[in-house]
């Protein structure tokens, strides 16, 4: 019966939620709730189970392995990632310790535990919208996810330290994991495309990864990430990521559900909430001049720190260990977060355009590998997103143009590229700095390839404001995102899957006419 009602509370609120231009995600945590409620009115008894609190721990280590097939490696070893997270760190727990001691009358051991807790960020909730928006690869998704990395990280020392546990010696083995990635290479390449991929990534995230690791006294969290994370060069992570879609996104409905089943909050614990709500511009605010410090332009650290600006499921695996009773707070708190946090992430790229004139002048003067071009020089065709897409278009108009140049918002991507012989340099069609400052004399044609249907209309709309008058042209997968792009400036936006019906069919005629000529 509590499996039935789950489902359709979630589905409810979500379908709700989702009508009004909010993330599902908020819908599940409301249903959450909502069943919380029920249980005080009915007799109808909905708790959270076993089975529950199993599922909802598998979509987070499904998540986390997802992600970090996605990652590299040598993105998250940067000063800006591990000097942001670090001391993004010690200045929250700083100033919240004081606080919690003071305002709240707690021992200062307990207060420094709360502080680590709201110090955290959620990494569910940030790669989630990251995902949803295909930003994960983009140089501020890489830098979030690397400095909730951090965080984790941090957050595994404090559970260990706290729950008079350590890692057993086998935990050393760990050190030894990148010499398995041949044989998990072999493995891939022999999973084929059906359901044996998909058992392989359950293997691995859930197995490997998940029991595995908690099984020598490491955050089985962490052990999901490191192994998608030893995959990330693959050349199918992308296809085993996409695999594994509907499994992790069902799983983690529960998730969100187990939050607000655990129970409805007091006024304490709603005042706790509403207050470390408004402390959220705090977290968000530092992590934005910290990122400047370190030579990010205003856009990369605006979109970073929004994508941070929330309270983390850990907060809550850290209370459970050391804080018991403040887990209700917790979680209230943790939910608002993200109420707040992920419809604002939502129009995230649109608000920096709106404020960024004001939040380019903190810009320092020094340079950084974000930085982006400022002239397009000769340049006569230009290809937004080297994607799969975007790269074929890249191929077929080289062959008759040799003034052409891809951008793509993957710093890696773009580097790839061009080990490939392509022109392709690094730059975010979405940044209204890169469109105020880039120069373009001698471009005629664009062709818009990026993954997100914003990314498309913020770029048609900038090519415009900037006088362009040549020929713009876009593909989506939904008539009401072509006629969006259109209305932006594009001249054609054409549907991705009638244009490959087309193809084909013009491949068949062409066989027709040169082989079957008429008797």
């Amino acid at each position: 019966m509590s499996e039935a009602l789950w489902i359709t509370f979630a589905f409810t609120l979500g379908l709700l939620v989702k009508s009004v231009g909010l993330p599902p995600l908020v819908g599940y945590l409301a249903a959450g709730f909502a069943l919380s409620g029920l249980a005080t009115v009915t007799p109808l008894a909905v708790e959270n189970t076993e089975f529950l609190d199993h599922v909802a721990h598998l979509g987070v280590l499904l998540l986390l392995f997802t992600v970090g097939l996605k990652l590299k490696l040598r993105s998250i070893l940067s000063a800006e990632v591990i000097g942001g997270g670090l001391l993004h760190f010690t200045i929250t727990t700083a100033i919240f310790t004081p606080a919690a001691y003071l305002v709240l009358g707690m021992d200062f051991q307990h207060a420094v535990l709360l502080a680590i807790a709201l110090s955290f960020s959620s990494t569910v909730l940030a790669a989630k919208v990251l995902e949803g928006k295909r930003e994960l690869r983009a140089f501020h998704g890489r830098v979030a996810i690397g400095i909730l990395i951090v965080q984790d990280l941090i957050a595994l020392v404090v559970m260990s330290v706290t729950s008079g546990e350590s890692p057993s010696p086998w935990s050393l083995l760990v050190f030894a994991l990148p010499l398995l990635r041949p044989a998990l290479y072999r493995l891939l390449d022999a999973s084929g495309h059906d359901e044996l991929l998909v058992l392989l990534g359950l293997l691995l995230a859930l197995v490997l990864g998940g029991i595995g690791f908690d099984a020598v006294g490491l955050s089985s969290e962490l052990g999901a990430l490191i192994f998608g994370a030893m995959l990330a060069n693959h050349p199918r992570a992308i296809e085993l990521s996409r695999s594994l879609w509907s499994v992790k996104e069902v799983f983690l409905v529960a998730f969100f559900l187990q939050i607000g089943i655990g129970g409805l909050p007091d006024h304490d614990a709603l005042m706790f909430a509403l207050v470390a709500a408004l402390a959220l511009p705090l977290k968000g605010v530092l992590f934005f001049f910290l990122l400047l410090a370190f030579r990010l332009r205003a856009r990369s650290s605006f979109l970073t720190s929004l994508s941070l600006s929330n309270y983390s499921e850990f907060g809550l695996i850290v209370a459970s260990v050391a804080l018991p009773e403040w887990l209700i707070p917790l979680a209230i708190a943790l939910s608002l977060s993200f109420v707040i946090s992920a419809p604002i992430n939502r129009i995230s790229h649109s608000l920096y355009e709106r404020y960024s004139q004001r939040l380019t002048p903190f810009e320092g003067h020094r340079r950084h590998p974000d930085e982006q071009p400022i002239s397009l020089g000769d340049t006569r065709i230009l290809v937004m997103g080297m994607g799969r897409t975007g790269s074929a278009a890249y191929d077929r108009l080289a062959e008759a143009e040799p003034n052409i140049m891809g951008l793509d918002s993957d710093p890696a991507k773009a580097h790839m590229h061009l080990k490939a012989g392509r022109n392709v340099v690094f730059a975010d069609g979405e940044d209204t700095t890169f469109w105020a400052d880039v120069k373009m004399p001698n471009l005629k044609a664009v062709v818009l390839a990026m993954s997100d249907i914003e990314g498309k209309v913020i770029a048609a709309r900038q090519l415009r404001h900037k006088g362009f008058d040549g020929y713009i042209i876009a593909h989506t997968m939904f008539a009401d995102e072509a006629e969006l792009i259109k209305e932006a400036g594009a001249n054609e936006a054409y549907l991705t899957m009638n244009e490959t019906g087309v193809a084909l069919a013009s491949h068949i005629d062409d066989y027709m006419t040169h082989n079957h000529q008429p008797r």
